[in-house]
């Protein structure tokens, strides 16, 4: 690869990224380029001026890479005559051990073989991403408006308190007070109706529902799962030997048909607030419907209530657990889309039945902590603070939401629909049928800007509709702008 292509391809894979200094991008894309044998021995790399211009980046950091990797050995560098790849592919690959000889192990390698059966189907459908910020990754408030301040003042009271108490284990269900600070939050807000004991602390959703899953279900029991779904539920619950069923979702909300019913789950996963990813909001016909039903068969119900507080255009309804008569729904919810994903809390509100059950077993497999940040965050709770901050948020997610309507209407006018856009923290754009989604989102990742594939939520891959999920709450209207000329130019290319 002559230097002029490498100048090519590192502009390509180049990606910008809050969560990756420059330096590093850089000093891992070179490796990468020599270990794989693009840059062959004897290449020679552009000048460190050169570089720097063509990505944009300062030439001491360029400097920084290039001695980095002459230290290591992967390039020959002298003053005056250029930076040159050394032939270490020889080191790579050492002849087979012979008998009797202790073959060398790669600690890096990646032995997939001798995972379990459900092992194997987690890793080979993971959906997470390491790219946690900006324009549209969805799913993300914006942590530059974390009400520090407030919360640092309450978190220095606590330690100047004497907190010996918060540095030990959480007793069985977390601790009391964030305990009875969220049940009279969601009493007043989501018409849940709960006692403190009912409260399970969590470390989020996905905890929340490992635990219903590992405690209401048994291997090769039948759980329903909204089609399409949030590839987390599915990825939880098969890790846990479940057999899905996946729903389809119309407008309406979840809606299983004859056969469907005629065989009856052990567990219905739901998110009747703002389903993920459509954004549709389960009627109250849906919910009488499907709450009667568990009733009839004595099957459970877990509820997502993952970012209810985010609504625009309506007024929300009451959680489907403050419907129930039978106790039969567990209400799931967390503070990752109100405050931060990095405090790590959330929470579980059971059957008054199920409770100590589950408040013993949290603490018996997980061994929860971080009740200093309880303390802070029921504090946080009763004196107001999230309350406000909600309502702050959400009058600039609004601001963001109409800012990304406004370039997809400029861009592309009628021509492609918007799609749950009445709530939540990101919104659909509909692509026409027969474009494949995921090339969009790849071909907008290099260009740096993070979407996600609509189609990729489908279990049933053949029935699912081409779109991109945007996030907007993470970005502010000066960073989407540009961002969606960007992705409009990708978009235009398939369309």
């Amino acid at each position: 690869m002559e230097a002029f292509i490498l100048s090519e391809w590192l502009q390509q894979h180049f990606v910008p990224s809050e969560d990756s200094p420059a330096y590093h991008r850089l000093y891992r894309l070179i490796c990468r380029a020599i270990l794989e044998g693009h840059l062959a021995a004897g290449a020679r790399l552009p000048s460190t001026r050169d570089l720097a211009a063509e990505l944009g980046i300062a030439r001491n950091t360029v400097l920084q890479v290039y001695d980095q990797l002459a230290e290591e050995g992967y390039v020959n560098a002298g003053v005056g005559r250029g930076t040159y790849v050394e032939d270490i592919r020889q080191d790579l690959f050492d002849p087979p051990a012979e008998d009797g000889e202790d073959a060398p192990i790669d600690e890096h390698a990646a032995p997939v073989h001798d995972l379990s059966r459900r092992g194997r189907r987690l890793v080979s459908s993971l959906g997470f991403s390491n790219r946690q910020a900006g324009a549209f990754m969805p799913g993300i408030p914006d942590v530059r408006e974390f009400p520090l301040k407030t919360w640092s003042r309450i978190q220095n009271r606590q330690w100047r308190a004497g907190p010996w108490d918060l540095m030990r284990y959480a007793p069985a269900g977390g601790y009391g007070p964030l305990r009875q600070a969220i049940s009279d939050y969601l009493g007043s807000v989501r018409s849940v109706r709960s006692t403190a004991q009912q409260v399970v602390m969590t470390t989020g959703i996905h905890q929340g529902i490992d635990i219903a899953a590992r405690l209401l279900c048994d291997p090769g029991d039948t759980v329903w799962v909204e089609e399409p779904a949030y590839w987390g539920v599915r990825n939880l619950l098969t890790s846990s030997g479940l057999r899905l069923v996946p729903i389809r979702v119309d407008d309406e909300g979840i809606w299983p048909g004859e056969a469907e019913r005629a065989r009856p789950p052990r567990l219905i996963v739901v998110a009747p607030s703002h389903q993920y990813p459509l954004g549709t909001v389960m009627s109250l016909a849906r919910r009488h419907m499907l709450l009667d039903y568990a009733r009839q068969v004595s099957c459970w119900i877990l509820e997502d209530d993952y970012d209810s507080e985010f609504r625009y255009d309506m007024r929300p309804l009451s959680s489907l657990q403050g419907m129930d008569e039978a106790g039969r729904v567990l209400y799931a919810g967390s503070f990752s889309k109100t405050l931060c994903p990095g405090l790590r809390v959330g929470f579980l509100v059971v059957p008054q039945a199920l409770a100590s059950a589950f408040a013993d077993s949290v603490a018996e497999l997980y061994r929860e902590g971080n009740m200093m940040t309880h303390a802070v965050l029921a504090d946080f709770i009763r004196e107001g603070h999230l309350s406000s901050h909600i309502r702050r948020v959400r009058r600039r997610y609004a601001e963001r939401r109409a800012c990304l309507i406004e370039e997809i209407r400029r861009h592309f006018g009628d021509a492609l629909d918007v799609i749950g856009v009445e709530a939540g923290l990101h919104l659909i754009l509909a692509l026409p049928d027969g474009v494949d989604d995921t090339l969009v989102v790849r071909d907008a990742l290099q260009q740096g800007v993070v979407t996600r594939a609509l189609s990729t939520y489908y279990t049933e891959r053949e029935n699912a509709r081409p779109g991109l999920l945007l996030g907007y709450a993470g970005a502010t209207p000066e960073e989407i702008r540009p961002a969606f000329d960007t992705l409009a130019r990708v978009i235009g290319a398939y369309l």
